[in-house]
């Protein structure tokens, strides 16, 4: 008659020794080696505690409407200028020139964010002047939402120069954020929420260039127009205008943040954990190893379940 098993179930053995032992000893020596072994390893690992952390998001940028334009020239005064500024405006005298501005921002994918500024401006001349070289600024408000909700207004530094005059520079950039400093991740930060060119000033220092940059360059968080190709043109017809095409983007940035406590503990947490698996199994061989095999002298005790009358 062939037999077969029909049904099994484990025996609970338990190991019985007194407090002052060795088995005791080996015990605690265990569990010590058990929890803080992982700990220690994951901490020496390096990134155990996550100081920074990224995420994704679109920013809302809007153009403030506000430009300081320079232009070099070949004549005795060397340059021509034009601003949104009053104050700066009527410290330029003859230099002056009242341009023509073309400006349109658009929402392409229609989600409410802007997605691109067109910005085109015509700077009127004389049929001897000539441009070498360009630099102009534009300001822009800056808000990002999902962390925290950071805002400040920002700038784009557009720059060219030549040794042959131009006719037009052309412009196709992204306006990228430049982080020094992580941002918090939850809270209102308004630091940055300041005008870049102080436009209510009656003094030329106010508008010099060096100044602007140099204060700007000081906060931990700024903007910066990425445009590897700026193309200049040259020819210009005589009598015909300067002009600046410019198309600057607004694309999607990666921003650097500052975990929170409870996310630092889950990736803390995580890391621990992983490591911790192994060593709970690693070591419970080796208990049922030193026990089964009274490596240490210790009281088995076979427990039975006992059946009801």
């Amino acid at each position: 008659m062939t037999i077969y098993e029909v049904y099994s179930h484990p025996v609970l053995v338990r190991y019985r020794t007194s407090i002052c032992s060795r088995a005791t000893v080996f015990l605690l020596i265990v569990l010590l080696l058990t929890y803080i072994s992982p700990l220690l390893i994951a901490y020496r690992s390096q990134g155990f505690w996550l100081k920074q952390s990224t995420y994704e998001e679109q920013p809302n940028i809007r153009f403030r409407y506000e430009v300081l334009l320079i232009a070099a020239t070949n004549t005795t005064d060397n340059y021509v200028a034009w601003s949104t500024f009053s104050y700066f405006n009527n410290l330029l005298g003859d230099n002056l020139r009242i341009p023509l501005l073309l400006v349109k921002e658009d929402d392409i994918n229609q989600d409410g964010k802007m997605d691109k500024l067109n910005f085109r401006l015509e700077l009127p001349l004389s049929s001897s002047e000539q441009v070498y070289s360009m630099q102009l600024i534009l300001t822009f408000s800056y808000q990002l939402f999902r962390m925290s909700t950071f805002e400040m207004q920002s700038m784009a530094y557009i720059h060219h120069s030549s040794s042959l005059p131009g006719s037009q520079l052309y412009i196709d950039g992204d306006l990228k954020l430049q982080q020094r400093q992580a941002l918090n991740h939850r809270g209102l930060d308004t630091r940055y929420n300041v005008s870049v060119i102080n436009g209510s000033s009656p003094f030329a220092s106010a508008y010099d260039l060096t100044n602007i940059v140099g204060s700007y360059q000081e906060r931990n968080v700024t903007t910066v127009l990425f445009c590897p190709s700026p193309v200049w043109i040259v020819g210009r017809a005589a009598n015909a205008p300067f002009v600046v095409n410019a198309v600057i983007r607004y694309p999607t940035q990666v921003i650097t943040y500052q975990p929170g406590f409870w996310e630092m503990i889950k990736g803390a947490w995580i890391q621990y954990v992983s490591i911790l698996l192994i060593f709970l199994w690693v070591f419970e061989r080796i208990k049922i190893f030193v026990f089964q095999n009274q490596v240490l002298r210790t009281v088995p005790v076979t427990l039975h379940k006992q059946h009801q009358s």
